[in-house]
């Protein structure tokens, strides 16, 4: 099973509105600076580049200087291993359920 230590900072950063978006902007978008993660919003430069260093600490994005600019990508094996995590969690509840159906229909 993954470390729960490892998968946490993973789970926090996720625990946004604004970082799941983000989130969801580069897995659609691809690799996105920051002018082109505010558009269509009503969030400040600065506000999502807070997010973003809250995500790039977890794991979750990194960046890339593209002239005067940062460029930011996701980091899917991150999202990968939280997904193990959950998937794993899924199976220990489902075993659980299991034993618990097997025991009161017996």
């Amino acid at each position: 099973m993954a470390e729960p230590r490892v998968s946490a900072p993973i789970f926090a950063a996720l625990g946004d509105e604004t970082r799941l978006r983000l989130v969801t902007r580069l897995c659609h978008g691809g690799p996105m600076s920051i002018t082109r993660l505010t558009a269509g919003t009503h969030i400040t430069r600065q506000a999502i580049t807070k997010h973003l260093r809250v995500m790039q600490e977890a794991g979750l994005v990194h960046s890339t200087r593209n002239g005067r600019e940062s460029v930011w990508q996701l980091e899917a094996h991150r999202l990968e291993e939280a997904l193990c995590y959950v998937a794993q969690i899924s199976k220990q509840w489902d075993a659980a359920l299991a034993r618990l159906r097997k025991f009161v229909e017996d």
